[in-house]
Order: structure tokens, then C-alpha cells, then sequence
């Protein structure tokens, strides 16, 4: 039975032939070795004519890290994939691959603040490559921006803070009419709520960390796209920056795909009881959810994505940081921390790291205020995390 006839949920669940090349286990074993010996010559000689498919040294390839990366490509719908050792790592190769000294990038303001550092400050910087940020909810924003050294388009669809979107499949037909390339962060639906290859993009990146991973005990990343593109960025940006995912992270996750789309249909029912409780509250001024009919771009995420994601953020009618803080201290199941995707419940007030991680020009263009909240909605019974937002929402008044 081939991948390509598997529904998602089967094929996480199954390795094809690696029960066999594994002697039978059931579940593959971690590849803990630095390097893979030859039997002559010849055998080493054939290896390094062919790097992005042989086994020569796990900097560059780990059968271990190789089963989960062709079982990625398979659920994305791409000819291959690239794990690496963080998103930024995923990030930041799949970018410069396709950026040199002078070029210019276009992206969206409201940008994750890690990858908005490094187009604006970090390549700017050090590489001399400049970029335009733009509102991504509007089309004619990104022709506008593109000018004769635009040489990508980086999207991240929903955004991780105001979940706003980008209509994909409009901004691939102006990147391919000017042959500008186009990278997406596709973390927060996930190859299974959201197809971008399948789309047009060029190259797909996500943070492993969170739904791919799930159970917050994994920090990496993966790049996805074809088989030319995934070659030349493991002999060049991989090879030479050195964002290897180590074998034991690799088989972990592994293991979390075998639960990933039941995890996801949770993540996915979970959030959207949460996203209508929320809006439905006297004390939240609205809710940044796309899975809501009150969402500004509810029609685009529909005809974009087949589910959703559980992360959301929402806005307090409170302004005096005091009242925020108790509300935030006041919540007993979410625990207050960055990241999520995992199998917990998580709240983060976005104002904290935003305002030491951007300057003020960019932190007001993402239109984030102090009443603005980020939650993850996990694996819990949603009437427990009901409950324990409406208790903390009771005490700002």
C-alpha cells in the first residue's frame, strides 16, 4: 500500500518497510552514532556523490530523523523535508537560502518576533538585505511593496499573535508572475489543517515544538518543499549552520506523530468552545480566532484551512497592567509560559517579551496593546479551562 493512498491518521501510524529494516521492532530505534562507516572505497566515494541521499555523518543525515522526515513530506503533501534543531533553525535556513546581500524581502508586521528580529535586524545588519513590512490581510499591500531586488516573500499564515491570514494562494500567483519565491510559517495549522505546498508556496517551515511535537518535551523544526530545493539547502545552509535535530528529539517525535490527528481534533474542539466563551464575555473587548464567524477573515480560513489550531489571543477591556497581571496570576490550570502546541494549557501576555524583542515603531504596527492575551488551549476538559478563565476574568472588575 502506497503513502499517497493513506488517509493522515493512518499513515503516522505506520513506517512502511522500517519494521523490516529494523529487524521487526515495532517502533525504530534511535540512531545515537555520529558517523557511518564503508566497506571500501568505492562505497564512500558513491556516498559523498550523492550527500542528500546517503548516510555519511547525522550532521547531514540520521536514519532515525530519516523515517520522520519522509513521514512529514508524505503529510504535507512536499517531496521531502528537513528536520532541524529549532523552528528559528527551519526559519532561518529556508530563508537564506534564497536571499543574498542586497536583495530584499517583503513580510507581514505582525511577524513572530524571533523571525521579525532576523529579516530586520539580523540580515539587515550583517547581509545588507532589506525588507518591507506590510498588512497581510490586504493583496494589493505586497504588490506595492515588491520592488526590482524583491527576491522573497515570507508569509506566516495564521500569525502567531493576531492570527490574522494571508490569502496564500493570491500572494503565490504575484510571487510566481515576478519569480520572487515564497516561504510560509505554517506552525500554527500544521501540514494537516493546512496544505501551503499543495498551494504553490516554495518552501514550508514549522516549529516541531508545538502540535507536531505536543508534548513539550521537543525543540525543533522542519523545512519542507521539493526534492531540488531540500538537497541544496542540506549541502549549504544545513551543512555549513549546523541546525542538526538530534536522533533521541527525532525519535520523540516520532512517537508524538502516531497521536498527532487525534491530538489536533482535540487541539481543534477544545479551542473553538474556549473562542466562544470568550467572545461571549463582558470583560474581552473581542477574540482572535479564525475558527469564529466574528473573525474579520472567517470565509479566507475556511477556504484555506480544514481546521484549526487551539492557540488564540484576546483582548481585556482593562488597560491598568495591574488589573492584567491579576487576571494573568489569578488562573489556576493555564500556565504562564511561552511556546505552545503542547499538551498543556498556556497563557502569555505578548506585551512582556514584545517590548524587549522589537523596537517601539514595530511593536505598535503589530497592534498589540497590554490587554492583549495569548492562550493555548491543551488537552484538558474544556469545562475545567471555562471555568478557570471565568474565575480569573471575575476578579478585574
Amino acid at each position: 500500500m502506497k503513502k499517497k493512498n493513506l488517509a493522515d491518521r493512518t499513515l503516522l501510524c505506520h513506517d512502511d518497510q522500517a519494521y523490516w529494516d529494523h529487524k521487526g521492532a515495532i517502533v525504530p530505534p534511535i540512531y545515537q552514532n555520529s558517523l557511518f562507516a564503508f566497506d571500501g572505497w568505492d562505497a564512500i566515494d558513491d556516498a559523498f556523490s550523492n550527500m542528500s541521499q546517503s548516510y555519511v555523518y547525522s550532521r547531514l543525515h540520521n536514519p532515525g530523523s530519516r523515517i520522520v522526515e519522509e513521514k512529514l513530506a508524505a503529510l504535507a503533501g512536499a517531496e521531502d523535508a528537513k528536520l532541524t534543531a529549532s523552528g528559528m533553525g527551519a526559519i532561518s535556513a529556508a530563508i537564506l537560502h534564497y536571499v543574498k546581500h542586497g536583495d530584499h524581502i517583503v513580510t507581514i508586521k505582525d511577524l513572530y518576533a524571533p523571525a521579525n528580529t532576523f529579516i530586520n535586524e539580523f540580515l539587515k545588519e550583517k547581509c545588507g538585505i532589506a525588507c518591507t513590512f506590510v498588512n497581510g490581510t490586504r493583496l494589493e499591500a505586497f504588490a506595492e511593496a515588491i520592488n526590482e531586488r524583491t527576491k522573497l516573500i515570507y508569509l506566516e499564515s495564521p500569525a502567531s499573535i493576531t492570527m490574522s491570514l494571508q490569502d496564500i494562494k493570491a500572494v503565490v500567483a504575484l510571487a510566481k508572475e515576478k519569480g520572487i519565491k515564497i516561504v510560509i510559517d505554517n506552525t500554527w495549522a500544521s501540514p494537516l489543517y493546512q496544505k501551503c505546498i499543495q498551494m504553490g508556496v516554495d518552501l514550508e517551515v514549522h516549529s516541531v515544538s508545538k502540535y507536531l511535537g505536543g508534548h513539550s518535551d521537543i525543540v525543533a523544526g522542519v523545512i519542507l518543499g521539493s526534492k531540488k530545493e531540500l538537497a541544496s539547502i542540506l549541502t549549504k545552509e544545513h551543512a555549513l549552520l549546523g541546525p542538526k535535530m538530534a536522533p533521541f528529539e527525532s525519535w520523540l517525535l516520532l512517537r508524538s506523530l502516531r497521536t498527532f490527528t487525534l491530538r489536533m481534533k482535540a487541539h481543534n474542539d477544545s479551542g473553538l468552545q474556549v473562542a466562544k466563551y470568550l467572545e461571549a464575555h463582558p470583560e474581552v473587548v473581542k477574540v482572535n480566532h479564525p475558527g469564529l464567524e466574528s473573525f474579520p477573515q472567517y470565509q479566507l480560513g475556511k477556504e484555506q484551512m480544514s481546521g484549526y489550531g487551539s492557540l488564540m489571543s484576546f483582548e481585556l477591556k482593562t488597560r491598568d497592567i495591574d488589573k492584567i497581571k491579576n487576571f494573568v496570576n489569578a488562573l489556576q490550570i493555564f500556565h504562564l509560559g511561552v511556546s505552545w502546541g503542547g499538551h498543556e494549557s498556556l497563557v502569555y501576555a505578548p506585551v512582556i517579551s514584545y517590548m524587549k524583542e522589537l523596537p517601539p515603531d514595530r511593536f505598535d504596527a503589530m497592534g498589540i496593546v497590554p490587554g492583549l492575551i495569548r492562550i493555548s488551549v491543551g488537552l484538558e476538559e474544556p469545562k475545567d479551562l471555562i471555568k478557570d478563565l471565568g474565575s480569573a476574568l471575575a476578579l478585574i472588575n
